[in-house]
């Protein structure tokens, strides 16, 4: 110790690291709406193509949706859920066939 200089001892606070916590974006549900006219098969056709689904899936999904009115097909992010509603929608369209899917929030 120097004379005349009395040290206190020194106080040291942790470091504490803030670390911000990543939202997960919003989940949005894709829509296959039940119509009269457009054939099974073509709407299998769309679900294998744009949604990537197998065939008794595909098959699955879409007599879902003529028993019920509506099915839920897959849940993404907005971006990605309204461009494959869009998609599936128009390839109906280019057809001349009313096929229609919608996007919703999930819950």
């Amino acid at each position: 110790m120097i004379e005349g200089i009395s040290m206190s001892p020194t106080t040291v606070k942790p470091k504490t690291t803030t670390r911000t916590k990543v939202q997960r974006p919003p989940l949005y549900k894709v829509i296959l709406l039940n119509d009269d006219y457009t054939p099974r098969e073509f709407v299998v056709m769309v679900l294998k193509s744009v949604f990537r689904m197998a065939e008794e899936t595909a098959s699955r999904v879409m007599l879902t949706a003529h028993q019920k009115g509506a099915c839920v097909i897959a849940v993404y992010t907005r971006d990605v859920a309204e461009t494959k509603a869009k998609e599936g929608t128009e390839l109906g369209k280019a057809r001349g066939y009313p096929l229609f899917f919608t996007t919703e929030p999930e819950q």
